[in-house]
């Protein structure tokens, strides 16, 4: 049991690192190509594209799956802002996947730190993803403007609620700027729930283990009526659909 416990660490350390390097070189060889041909024909199309399959790249050599249930809740014709929890780095590439049909009407709201990142930086920029820094309240609130006129355009947003991973797995206290971004654009919020991926990989270690991850996509919750000052209810109101979808177990 010990040599198999063993190997099984090698093996999946082997295929982390290889994931990291074949990644790496994939996106420093067809990012700058992707950038280009998008500024060309000033459409991000193409950097969708290539994203989705650097994505499934990553995820064939790491040996992660993935199962949905609810894509009817994918509203291709309507922009929504997707509400999901989050305890792993896994989790966005595969939720990338499972929102591939909004592609290329798809906005993420992410961490500005990852903005440091030179390459990825100018994809994300390109493709009108928005930094957030919750550490400077200014560039906040223009992340937030800027991410609400993207919703208005018509753009659905990615957002993970708690702002951080969860260590234990359990939902931390929600943020309020995606709420505030459904609410000025009236637009809805579709709760999502993903399971698996805390197993995939630990916060705090480069690993990356062989899993299948459950992702469950729940009915919008409406913000019509909903007011700045009503914000906490329609906080509470979403908390509770993911909660009731994390209840229900993996797909």
């Amino acid at each position: 049991m010990m040599i198999f416990s063993f190997f099984k660490v090698i093996i999946a350390v082997t295929r982390s690192f290889t994931a990291y390097i074949v990644v790496s070189l994939y996106v420093l060889v067809v990012a700058p190509m992707g950038m280009l041909w998008a500024s060309v024909v000033k459409s991000p199309v193409i950097l969708y594209w290539l994203g989705l399959q650097g994505v499934r790249l990553a995820l064939a050599i790491t040996g992660i799956r993935f199962r949905v249930k609810g894509r009817e809740y994918l509203n291709v014709g309507r922009a929504a802002v997707y509400s999901v929890n989050h305890t792993s780095n896994v989790e966005p590439p595969i939720l990338y996947l499972v929102l591939a049909p909004l592609f290329p009407r798809l906005r993420i709201l992410y961490k500005a730190e990852l903005h440091k990142l030179v390459v990825l930086a100018q994809v994300f920029d390109i493709a009108g993803f928005v930094p957030i820094d919750r550490r400077d309240r200014e560039q906040s609130l223009d992340a937030l403007e800027k991410a609400t006129a993207g919703l208005k355009e018509g753009n659905s947003f990615l957002v993970f609620p708690e702002g951080t991973r969860s260590r234990a797995g359990e939902l931390l206290p929600f943020k309020k700027g995606g709420f505030v971004m459904a609410i000025k654009a009236q637009v809805p919020i579709v709760p999502m729930a993903i399971q698996g991926a805390q197993e995939a990989m630990r916060k705090g270690s480069p690993i990356i283990w062989p899993v299948t991850v459950s992702v469950r996509v729940g009915p919008p919750v409406e913000t019509a009526g909903h007011e700045i000052n009503t914000r906490d209810q329609l906080i509470m109101k979403t908390r509770r659909a993911i909660e009731a979808l994390l209840a229900e177990g993996p797909v």
